[in-house]
């Protein structure tokens, strides 16, 4: 009966969660990820909290659909994340998405070629990007951020707690994401009638893999 109440309260079932890996985080455990860590395996693996994984991503959706997708910063520069991230700009091309490197000066250096204006940025990996937050922060520009137990929280206003380096568990996150901009861009009428699998966001087709996923 618990394990029905939980199922019911969350996004997608506790199952599916947990046979994503969404909530395996690493050996590291900042100081700041001490509030959503559940316990620690005899491996050393730091385990995140679904219920907390679950109000991260439901938080983020919240903000992301107050945004035009033409306002919305994807920053996803490692080979799981910017693989995600294409597939959900295949859905809404409006979104504006950087893979593989964040060129400095994108944010705020308006002679820039690479200068853009979003009005949110998702940051998927906080060790690898933050040139991305710093810039972000100093345009006042709100961070959503992908984070594991081993980052920390500086300069990011919306953490989502996750496994941040697999791919099944970013194509679950990139998928509840579509699915919500679906939702408000009125494209379903309900949940239920979103048809692309998740299967869709996890398919590597961007070239050989380069990383091991969780």
């Amino acid at each position: 009966m618990e394990e029905e109440r939980k199922n019911n309260s969350l996004l997608v079932s506790n199952e599916d969660y947990l046979e994503s890996g969404i909530h395996i985080g690493t050996k590291i455990r900042t100081g700041d990820a001490k509030v959503f860590v559940y316990k620690k395996r005899k491996d050393g693996i730091y385990i995140i909290d679904v219920e907390k994984i679950d109000l991260g991503i439901r938080k983020a959706l919240e903000i992301i659909k107050g945004y035009e997708t033409k306002d919305i910063l994807v920053v996803a520069t490692r080979m799981y994340t910017s693989n995600a991230a294409h597939k959900l700009k295949s859905l809404f091309p409006d979104i504006n998405v950087i893979e593989k490197r964040f060129i400095p000066g994108t944010l705020t250096n308006i002679k820039s070629t690479h200068f853009t204006e979003p009005k949110i940025s998702i940051v998927t990996d906080p060790r690898a990007e933050k040139e991305a937050i710093k810039e972000s922060n100093s345009m006042r520009i709100p961070v959503i951020g992908l984070v594991d137990t081993d980052n920390v929280l500086e300069g990011i206003d919306n953490p989502i707690p996750m496994n941040n380096k697999g791919r099944k568990s970013l194509a679950l996150l990139f998928w509840l994401i579509s699915r919500e901009i679906s939702m408000k861009e009125g494209k379903i009428k309900a949940y239920n009638d979103f048809k692309v699998p998740i299967s869709f966001f996890e398919k590597i087709e961007l070239g050989e893999d380069e990383e091991a996923g969780k």
